[in-house]
């Protein structure tokens, strides 16, 4: 019989202040990051928000945008001109 494999569980504290770095994350690990972080912040009074993904393949990119299409909370969303990290980051609008 083999040994169970336990998976850790991993918290991370994020600051809740309207600006989302996801470069140390994964696709997979956006699922539930994103829509938890666009409630924190709308409960927090937060509107306007910043989601770095960075620039690459575009991967994060696209799994940001297919996940802020779905969520109610979002009022729109498009890329960040160049001063707030152009093709690498994506500006949010939350609904008031």
């Amino acid at each position: 019989m083999s040994p169970e494999r336990r998976v850790p569980e991993w918290s991370i504290e994020l600051p809740i202040d309207g600006t989302l770095d996801l470069h140390t994350f994964q696709p997979r690990d956006l699922g539930s990051l994103i829509p938890e972080y666009v409630s924190a912040c709308q409960e927090r009074g937060i509107y306007d928000l910043c989601i770095i993904h960075g620039k690459g393949h575009g991967v994060l990119q696209r799994s940001v945008h297919l996940l802020l299409e779905r969520l109610d909370e979002v009022e729109a969303y498009q890329q960040a001109d160049e001063l707030r990290g152009g093709l690498g980051a994506t500006l949010v609008r939350l609904k008031t």
